[in-house]
């Protein structure tokens, strides 16, 4: 009897875990790909008997939206530049702070970390009237050097790169926070041996730090990816989707369809899209990782 129960411990300390998983992650994703291949809607939610079976009709009308292929094209958009600038711009940080000799230094992780924790409607608040197109800071300090005014939020692609800027300066404090802590886990020993032979401050980065960080960027690199192509609070409190739709992510797309015209069938349908999506780019990453291991 001891023995079964010591054999059976280790399952009672991750059972909690597990339930708690499988009731609001894994259950709720098979509930909506049943609604996916359903017209569910606010009626149907009162009176089930009025649901019916559409097959794949909501994943054919899905695919020719319109709007939803501008979604994707407005999230590759976000993905391809601001995913690399925030790894570039978390990493440089990292590195900054941890070799830095002043005391500043160390206030600056404060500072960098602040805004990854700060509520995204007060962000949104503070932005918008940085935006201003005619009182915002931004094109007052464009003014001082006698620049014309932007469009921040107004244009249609000015508007993605602005979101970008701002979704931008919200994730890099979470990411230098992963990279310190792996810069701060290699050996000092390293960089003394390669002081003593005659490496200097760019050798090191490049022969030691940046190799012994690949884990930390993989990681780094596959859950920012994850996040750009679930991006969705940016543009829903900033500019809803506008203008024109094009600062409309796949997410915004999801929710709005979902929450908003309550075509919950429609919404899953996209929603099964992206998550798909998801697998497959994080499963080339990790193929690449494993290559990249091989050599």
């Amino acid at each position: 009897m001891k023995s079964f129960l010591a054999n059976k411990t280790p399952y009672f300390f991750i059972a909690p875990a597990i339930i708690l998983l499988s009731l609001f992650s894994i259950l709720p994703i098979f509930v909506a790909l049943f609604i996916s291949f359903t017209d569910l809607d606010l009626v149907g939610i009162a009176d089930w008997s009025l649901v019916s079976f559409v097959g794949l009709e909501n994943y054919k009308e899905v695919v020719s939206d319109p709007i939803f292929v501008t979604s994707i094209l407005n999230t590759l958009f976000y993905v391809v530049i601001g995913v690399p600038l925030v790894i570039v711009l978390s990493l440089a940080i990292a590195l900054m702070i941890n070799f830095g000799k002043a005391r500043i230094f160390k206030a600056f992780r404060v500072v960098f970390y602040m805004p990854s924790i700060t509520n995204v409607v007060a962000v949104a608040v503070v932005w918008s009237y940085l935006y201003n197109p005619h009182l915002g800071l931004f094109n007052y300090i464009l003014n001082l050097f006698h620049l014309p005014d932007v469009p921040w939020l107004q244009d249609p692609t000015i508007a993605k790169i602005s979101l970008i800027l701002l979704a931008l300066w919200r994730a890099i404090g979470l990411n230098m926070i992963i990279f310190l802590a792996a810069l701060q886990g290699i050996p000092k020993t390293y960089y003394e041996a390669a002081q003593l032979d005659g490496a200097n401050n760019w050798k090191q980065l490049t022969k030691i730090t940046i190799p012994l960080l690949r884990y930390a960027i993989f990681f780094v690199s596959i859950t920012t990816m994850i996040g750009w192509l679930q991006f969705f609070e940016e543009p829903f409190v900033m500019t809803n989707g506008g203008p024109l739709d094009s600062t409309t992510s796949v997410a915004l797309f999801i929710y709005r369809n979902g929450f908003q015209f309550s075509n919950f069938g429609y919404a899953a349908a996209g929603s099964f899209l992206l998550f798909i999506a998801i697998i497959i780019i994080t499963m080339i990453q990790f193929k690449i990782q494993n290559k990249q291991q091989d050599y």
